[in-house]
């Protein structure tokens, strides 16, 4: 008895070793292992999506507002162009781009896997330029484009199971069960599963690759350490979602590390840059 246990646990360790599909983030190169489908991520992230939209009350600030959806028009095209460009067209599939600006004080934006990002109008004081918008909606996209958030829930899942009784485990019968097993999950540990959360590696790589993708859309890059810079003042990173971000001190050097990269891809003048267009706190 003691032996054939022994065995469904090495059975049970192989399947979740070697369940999920290997692939590599864009621009940064990472190896990672996904446990969950894309189909299933953009079924539940749409249904939070709507969820979350019928609850919030969109801005009044119909410049603010073109602003927000202009910057992400430009940013999603950029991306979309360069995935196209590097292999990873099937991703480009996934993603149905929507901007939305909310009313709400709160220093912070978010993006959910398959392109939905919502920014608070908190954070456009903070931003006070389209080229340091286009450096957070960067970073959001960042954490779509990498998956972070299949990333984080096939750890979840992994946990999981690697701990559950074995009856458990072996009805999984490959560990997904689909959309309902996500749901279950997600409700569980927390609908941030999809927008926040991430780990500090993830949070870095997104500073990463968005600042990259904003040089791509034609948003100068220089602009951002001085935007991490008003984010710092805010304290604690500014809270919200950026409260589990890297220290500001790390944050801004690694920036400039990576500004020469990012300057490559930045060819000037296809987007407004900082010094031409400020965004308007006022009601219009």
């Amino acid at each position: 008895m003691k032996k054939t246990r022994l065995m469904l646990m090495a059975l049970v360790a192989m399947l979740l070793v070697g369940c999920g599909t290997t692939s590599r983030v864009p621009i940064t190169g990472r190896k990672q292992t996904l446990m969950v489908s894309d189909g299933d991520m953009l079924s539940l992230s749409t249904q939070q999506y709507q969820q979350f939209m019928q609850g919030a009350k969109k801005s009044t600030n119909s410049t603010n507002t073109a602003m927000v959806q202009r910057v992400g028009k430009n940013l999603a095209n950029a991306v979309n162009s360069y995935l196209q460009a590097n292999g990873y067209s099937a991703d480009v599939a996934n993603f149905a781009w929507e901007f939305n600006l909310v009313q709400d004080q709160q220093v912070n934006a978010w993006c959910m896997p398959g392109g939905k990002i919502v920014v608070y109008e908190g954070l456009l004081p903070v931003t006070q330029n389209e080229a340091a918008l286009a450096i957070v909606l960067g970073h959001e996209i960042a954490h779509a484009v990498a998956k972070h958030s299949a990333e984080r829930i096939s750890k979840e899942y992994k946990n999981q199971y690697g701990t559950a009784i074995l009856g458990s485990v072996m009805q999984a019968a490959g560990v997904s069960q689909g959309t309902q097993d996500l749901v279950a999950l997600v409700q569980q540990v927390g609908g941030g599963l999809l927008t926040s959360g991430f780990s500090r590696k993830q949070e870095s790589e997104a500073d990463h690759m968005g600042l990259i993708f904003a040089a791509m859309a034609g948003y100068d890059p220089n602009v951002a350490t001085a935007f991490w810079q008003r984010m710092a003042s805010q304290g604690s990173g500014g809270g919200g979602l950026f409260s589990d971000h890297p220290s500001d001190e790390t944050r801004i050097k690694d920036i400039q590390k990576w500004m020469p990269e990012a300057l490559k891809y930045y060819k000037g003048g296809s987007a407004p840059t900082s010094t031409q267009r400020t965004i308007h706190v006022g009601k219009k």
